[in-house]
């Protein structure tokens, strides 16, 4: 992990909806009921891998994750 915590957020002018984020994280992500978009539980979250997987399985990129504190990118990564 590149830090103990790590800032959540969700595009939500890009998210879809598809609730991918919600199935790889249970808990940290939910889907409002209109618009069906996903919000993260808790926008300053412990790192986890089920955190990263939830960022790396949207299929718009709507996630992004960077280290609490530093803004230093952990998902998507800087090229």
């Amino acid at each position: 992990m590149t830090a103990d915590r790590w800032h959540v957020d969700v595009d939500r002018s890009v998210c879809i909806g598809s609730g991918l984020c919600a199935g790889s994280a249970p808990g940290a992500f939910v889907l409002d009921g209109v618009p069906r978009q996903s919000r993260p539980v808790d926008r300053d979250a412990v790192a986890a891998e089920s955190l990263l997987a939830a960022a790396e399985s949207c299929p718009v990129e709507a996630i992004t994750l960077t280290v609490h504190g530093s803004g230093e990118p952990v998902f998507p990564p800087e090229e």
